[in-house]
């Protein structure tokens, strides 16, 4: 009897679980066409409509059970990473428009205590022609707008909170990439920025590196604790004061988390992690 039973067990499950999974490939395969529909229309009105509606699927998939175990494949322009402690998982996308401001949208789904639901974040940024501020946090309800590429999570006593890589695409002649902390409150509330980056005499919340929008910039972790990229300069000795004109030069800084601050450190060899 005790045999008959798992095996009951075992088919209800594999049902579920190949349910889910045609699901999963049903949403995917309506987000492809819909991603593929923005990329070929110009009309804005349009492709706002279109984009409500990959908000509302994206709306239902982030309350899923299967979200966190679970990635959209081959669907270009569409965000999707996870912290390797499985408690957070971010999806993002921008929204291009002809006649007014591009849009960020950004999901930031937060894994529930045992038993509990996830919590889920939903935030709406603008491309903007202001500066990323590093002197001050931002919440849900002002958030700067970008797209996340990575993220790792570290533990400051009792607090985890995690370590976000994104980059804004500013406007037609400036990029943006951003170093940036994702924490909660006690209530559950969202913030960005942390008093935690020291270069010099100046200790930011983050760090913002603008540079011409045709230009490249790399900008990764280099492990848990070291954050490697492209060292800018001005492409000519008499713009230093427009960041439209900077680029990337062939060397390296980084930060590197020591004694509790993230530490500013110029002109550094990748070639040995030491």
């Amino acid at each position: 009897m005790k045999r008959i039973v798992l095996y009951l067990i075992i088919i209800l499950n594999t049902f579920g679980q190949a349910k889910s999974q045609a699901v999963n490939n049903d949403i995917s395969s309506g987000l492809a066409k819909l991603f593929t529909r923005l990329e070929n229309i110009f009309d804005d009105n349009t492709r706002i409509r279109i984009n409500d509606s990959i908000r509302v699927i994206i709306d239902n998939y982030t309350v899923s059970d299967s979200v966190f175990g679970h990635r959209f494949a081959n669907i270009r322009y569409l965000g999707q990473i996870k912290s390797s402690d499985n408690k957070l998982k971010i999806i993002t996308w921008n929204l291009i428009l002809t006649n007014s401001a591009n849009r960020y949208f950004c999901y930031f789904i937060r894994k529930g205590d045992r038993g509990k639901a996830n919590i889920i974040y939903r935030l709406t940024g603008f491309n903007t022609d202001e500066p990323i501020r590093t002197d001050t946090v931002y919440s849900e309800k002002n958030w700067y707008g970008a797209l996340y590429y990575d993220l790792k999570p570290i533990r400051i006593k009792n607090e985890i909170c995690y370590i976000l890589l994104g980059i804004d695409f500013g406007n037609k002649l400036i990029n943006r990439k951003i170093i940036d902390v994702l924490g909660f409150k006690p209530d559950g509330e969202i913030i960005f920025g942390r008093k935690w980056f020291s270069a010099g005499n100046e200790i930011r919340f983050r760090d913002v590196f603008e540079y011409e929008a045709t230009g490249v910039m790399s900008l990764k972790f280099y492990s848990a604790r070291s954050i490697v990229f492209d060292h800018l300069v001005p492409i000519s000795s008499g713009m230093k004061e427009e960041q439209q004109s900077y680029g990337a030069e062939y060397s390296f800084d980084a930060y590197n988390f020591k004694k509790g601050i993230w530490k500013f450190k110029k002109n550094i060899d990748v070639r040995n992690k030491e």
